[in-house]
């Protein structure tokens, strides 16, 4: 129990790697026209964003929920998830992957250590 934290932190960068392929290299075409679908029915680009984002915190509850069998770390995950997408995506311009893994990661990590570790 003392290293869920760490483990939670790592199958969530999983999910996110899988969610980046999947979307992105195996389901490209399918994923550009939910993308069109979407920006048809909301009236900003913000708007067309933060639905991404969330359908992708959605995509990380059911893939954390799965692995460790309890959709409340499935829920969590999925909040901080979507808690540093939004918040770096509006403050930090310019970042490239390797920083946007290690930012996620070292505040997954931090958050779920005050969840689990203490």
């Amino acid at each position: 129990m003392h290293l869920l934290w760490f483990y939670v932190a790592i199958v969530l960068a999983i999910s996110d790697i899988l969610h980046t392929t999947l979307m992105w290299k195996v389901l490209n075409n399918f994923y550009i026209v939910l993308g069109g679908l979407i920006q048809q029915t909301t009236k900003t680009t913000w708007q067309t964003w933060l639905a991404h984002e969330i359908m992708e915190a959605g995509f990380h509850l059911v893939v954390l929920s799965i692995v460790f069998l309890n959709p409340i770390v499935g829920i969590l995950a999925a909040l901080i998830h979507f808690v540093i997408d939004i918040t770096h995506t509006v403050l930090i311009r310019n970042m490239g992957e390797l920083e946007h893994r290690a930012l996620h990661f070292v505040v997954e990590s931090l958050f779920f250590i005050i969840i689990f570790g203490l």
